[in-house]
């Protein structure tokens, strides 16, 4: 057996085993087949559910971090979301004042307004549980990057400011905790809704309005999120439900159903358009394709991402795209062949030459599903999710499978033109 068909067997072997690992999924990793109850996650529009906008209570002129205090808002609801089990929830700010808060199967919105509730309930405590602040002791809290000790030493940490109440029985309470240290008692333990956030150790008497809670290997992920956190608990507004909501599932399930049968038949004419055109190469294209399919199918599962009506779209335009790259490949192989190269010298002059332009076309959508990600809500950001693994599960096929499978056959005897319609 030659190296090319070797090469060729393994392939086609790979693609087979990405197909059977995306239906039968794999039991004993705990990865669901994409056609077992459950697997995907559905959205609201697909499930049926609660949707609920809420808007903060603002007296007053704006304050200027209003942008970082709704931040901490949805922290806080993610927050309360996991607590209660609804790990499927989408929390998404709307402008600048309004939090959207989508609940899968929940289909009575005002019990889950009633779970939800408006407020977070910061408490910082000793050893021995001893609530020392509260929310209405906090000023505020940032994530900074910077020298936070005279050692010299920089690194990600919390600034926290106390309201100029809190500075003096904040001040005693470090007195007395900075004493446990031979005990090991000696920290401050962080609260919200009675979930233990973090416990920084205190080792002086801290009197003053500006305090830092660091730590040797926080991360800028976790700076924010602390920050996020304390802020959420501290919050000077009130929060109001103006939008309630329940969606029924039906209309979802049939358009799912649609949806479904649209994206095979069409997926079916692409691939036979394919075959009839370019012959070889569109079956080429069509295990391709069967990779791509598989693939997005394995990440949608593993990643459990949110799928909603909007995110099909996403991935059927992206199979458009996976399809598209192809073509810019094959004919640019076939005007190599024309200028008299033999195939095997045309096929990677013609990757060469398509591959400025499906790079370029790929990452500019790239680009735009990141910036629909970042700023996009709701339903929104299902299409830019789906769009954007697509695009790059798409630009891997064309580029590294495609390219893999079209230099292996072409060093074997299915290398004739015709085959190819040349």
């Amino acid at each position: 057996m030659s190296k090319e068909t070797s090469r060729l067997i393994f392939a086609i072997t790979l693609i087979a085993t990405l197909v059977t690992i995306a239906v039968c999924g794999l039991p004993y990793l705990g990865l669901p087949g994409v056609f077992e109850k459950d697997a995907i996650r559905k959205g609201l529009d697909l499930s049926g559910g609660s949707l609920i906008v809420y808007e903060a209570q603002i007296e007053g002129d704006m304050p200027d971090d209003l942008e970082e205090k709704m931040d901490a808002v949805v922290v806080m609801m993610r927050n309360r979301l996991t607590t209660l089990g609804y790990t499927e929830a989408v929390v998404t700010k709307i402008g600048d004042t309004k939090v959207q808060i989508e609940i899968p199967n929940i289909t009575n919105p005002e019990e889950a307004v009633q779970k939800l509730g408006s407020t977070a309930k910061l408490e910082f405590r000793d050893y021995e549980g001893t609530v020392i602040l509260t929310g209405e002791d906090i000023a505020g809290a940032n994530a900074v990057y910077g020298q936070y000790d005279d050692s010299g030493v920089a690194g990600y940490f919390v600034s926290l400011q106390l309201s100029e109440a809190a500075v003096e029985k904040f001040g005693e309470a470090t007195d007395r905790v900075k004493d446990y240290a031979s005990e090991g008692n000696n920290y401050i333990a962080i609260y919200l809704d009675d979930e233990l956030q973090t416990s920084p150790s205190v080792t002086q008497k801290l009197n003053t309005s500006e305090l830092s809670i660091t730590k040797a290997d926080y991360t800028a992920e976790e700076v924010k999120w602390l920050a996020s956190v304390i802020s959420a608990g501290a919050l000077p507004f009130a929060l109001k439900d103006i939008q309630l909501e329940s969606i029924g599932p039906e209309l979802g399930e049939n358009a799912l159903e649609t949806s479904f049968l649209a994206a095979v038949i069409g997926l079916a004419l692409v691939i036979i358009f394919m075959c009839v055109v370019y012959k070889m190469f569109g079956i080429i294209s069509a295990l391709s394709l069967a990779a791509y399919t598989a693939i997005v199918c394995i990440v949608i599962v593993l990643f459990k991402v949110n799928l909603s009506l909007p995110g099909i779209a996403g991935i059927v335009l992206s199979i458009g795209m996976a399809v598209d790259a192809n073509v810019v490949i094959f004919e640019r192989i076939r005007e190599e062949i024309r200028l008299g190269k033999s195939l095997a010298a045309a096929t990677k002059a013609g990757f060469n030459r398509a591959f400025a332009a499906v790079i370029d076309s790929n990452i500019t959508t790239l680009i735009a599903a990141i910036v629909l990600w970042v700023f996009g809500t709701g339903f929104i950001t299902g299409f830019a999710i789906t769009l954007f693994i697509g695009v790059a599960v798409s630009l891997f096929t064309a580029i590294v499978l495609t390219r893999f499978i079209l230099n292996a056959i072409v060093r074997t005897k299915f290398a004739d033109s015709k085959l190819f319609n040349i």
